[in-house]
Order: C-alpha cells, then structure tokens, then sequence
C-alpha cells in the first residue's frame, strides 16, 4: 500500500470526523429542545371549540415547540380566577370576562389576543318537535337558560326584547342550575325548553328527550362568543409563546375552513373519546353549516361593540369600554402576515 492510500485515508476520516463535529453543532444527534409548557384553561368542554381541538391533535401546537396542558374549568367566572391568580397561562373564555375585570377597576388587566367563535353556540330544545318554531312561542314557557351575566344567557335575552318579549314577564327563565346539570333537569321534566350547547343538544335528540327548535347563534348575529385571553404580565413576559401559541390557532382555522365536517370529526374525535361519532358529526355540522369559527383569529372592533350592547341591554353594563382596552391585536397580525396553510397530504 503506497502512501497515497494512507492520505486517501485519512482524508476520509478526517472528513468523517468534521462532519460528526458539524452534525452535532447542527442539533443532528442531540436530544430537541424541551417544549415550552402552556397551561390553557377551558370554559367548557364542547365541539363548539373545534378548531382548538385540531390544533392540538393536528400536531399544530407540538410544531410551534409548545406542550398544551389542557384542564376545562366549567364557568367563565373559574376561568378567569384561573388567569388571575396564576393558575392558568391562558384562558378560552367569553370576552364578557374581561369586561367586567375593566368595569370592576381590577389592577389585573386582562387582554383577548386570539377569537376563535364568532357567533353563540347554543340551541333551544323543545319536548316536541317544531318545524315552524317561533321565539314568540316561548310566550308564557319555563325556560332552563345560562348563567346570570354569562354570553349564553345575555344572548338569550338579547333575542327574546327582539321578539317583544320581557324576561322574567312573558316567560320563565331558570338559572340557578349547574351547567353540568341543566340537561339532566329537563330530561327529568324541568321546564319547556332548555339552551345547549354541542355535543349534548344533539344527544338529548338522540336519546328523544329534545329537539332543537333553534340557533341562538344564528338569532343573536356575530359576536366574539368565545376566544383566547390572557393576563397583561403573561403577554409582555412571554410574547413568543403568545405568539407560537396564536401561530398554532390560526393553523387550526384554516384547517377547519378547509376542510369536511367529516374530517373535522376525525381529527377531534381523540378530545371526545366515548362520544358515538355519529352524534359528533351532527355536532360538526351543526356547527360548520352556520358559520360559526372564526377564519383567522383577530379581534374584531365591530364584534366586540355589538356584544356591548347585548350586555348594556341584559343590564349587566353600564358604559361601554373603548375595544383597544381589551383587545391585543399584534400577535393575530403576525400570524397572518406569517402563517400558510398546511400543504395537502395526497390521498392514500
């Protein structure tokens, strides 16, 4: 063997060793970088929040590097003493929360950085069905509705003065029953009609225990019924997870817009794990056929005043509060200007 060959040789090994040492400083071989923890309180759990769902099943929050720890807190209230005291990063809520925080002079301040439902997401249930339903038909009926000064219930109201109707007059609303338990009231034979939200209205159809008669959301108009929030110090010390986190949403309603209710289905049916997917379908539709997620995620001026005045009109607001004070909008402007929509997969 000449000495040609030992350079050839050790060429190679040296050229194997810098690009070991290259790989290495590259990440090639490393552990990856450990995720970023959020803690996302939800106010209820239910397929109205879909798109939030496909964010975390679509692997949409994971490719942001951000590790989702999800818990359902049942009440807008619990959801925002969750952000206040500390025990939540961010909150899935109504606005209306971060409206009474702004009424009460609280030195919390509490912004919406991201929407994700723009209309109600609850239906009115009868014990019959009624094909040629009237809200004045609900004239002298009992009522199982929402929490006093939660969206549910002020859209409610909103509806029923513009139908001429006086609540607590011409119709009786009950309202001291827990969320969790509301279904269950009407089907042991508490009151007339009852307001849900998906996926249990379509269960009560199922079992024929209830029959959804109507749409608030589609009766109440467009609304900021639900989106994500956060406290004022969360946001300034933690603006790249606010924004990865914003990033992911936005994924998710493009995916949504984008895609079949069938499809929809598949991808949150891991959030709703004993529901029969049949019934969950329906929910998807319900949801899809009237318009009722947002398409990207910035806060809309007009939105946020006209749920002003359905809470001026519930009486649970006395002045309005100016938008820019509970809104932040840079984080949904960047995911926009930044953000595509995944590439489509070929069908197998």
């Amino acid at each position: 063997m000449g000495k040609s060959y030992w350079a050839r040789l050790s060429f190679v090994f040296l050229t194997a060793v810098l690009a070991l040492t290259f790989a290495g400083c590259t990440g090639r071989g490393q552990p990856p970088p450990e995720k970023v923890k959020v803690r996302l309180s939800e106010v209820v759990h239910s397929v109205f929040y879909a798109p939030q769902y496909v964010a975390l099943h679509k692997g949409f929050f994971a490719q942001e590097g951000l590790e989702i720890e999800l818990s359902t807190v049942w009440g807008g209230d619990k959801a925002m003493t969750a952000l206040v005291s500390g025990n939540a990063d961010i909150g899935l809520t109504g606005p209306e929360t971060t409206i009474y925080v702004r009424q009460q002079g609280s030195p919390n301040k509490v912004y919406s950085f991201a929407q994700l439902t723009k209309r109600d997401g609850s239906f009115l249930l009868a014990r019959k069905p009624m094909p040629e339903f009237k809200w004045t038909d609900l004239k002298g009926k009992t009522v199982i509705g929402g929490r006093k000064g939660g969206v549910p219930q002020m859209v409610n109201e909103y509806i029923l003065k513009q139908n001429k109707l006086l609540p607590q007059r011409d119709l009786t609303i009950i309202q001291n029953i827990q969320f969790t338990a509301t279904a269950g009231a009407f089907k042991s034979g508490t009151g007339d009609f009852i307001q849900l939200f998906e996926p249990t209205a379509s269960l009560l159809e199922k079992e024929g225990a209830g029959y959804i008669v109507a749409s608030f959301g589609t009766a109440g108009g467009e609304v900021p019924f639900t989106g994500f929030m956060a406290t004022e110090k969360y946001i300034q010390d933690n603006p790249g997870s606010v924004q990865k986190f914003t990033n992911a949403i936005y994924r998710a309603q493009l995916w949504v817009a984008g895609h079949t209710p069938e499809e929809i289905t598949e991808a949150i049916a891991p959030s709703f794990p004993d529901l029969d997917r049949q019934v969950l379908l329906t929910a998807v539709k319900r949801y899809k056929a009237q318009d009722t997620w947002m398409t990207d995620p910035m806060p809309k001026t007009q939105a946020f005043e006209h749920l002003q005045e359905i809470m001026k009109t519930a009486g649970e607001l006395k002045e309005k509060v100016p938008v820019e004070q509970l809104v932040v909008r840079q984080f949904a402007q960047k995911a926009i200007e930044t953000v595509k929509p995944e590439p489509e997969q070929p069908k197998k």
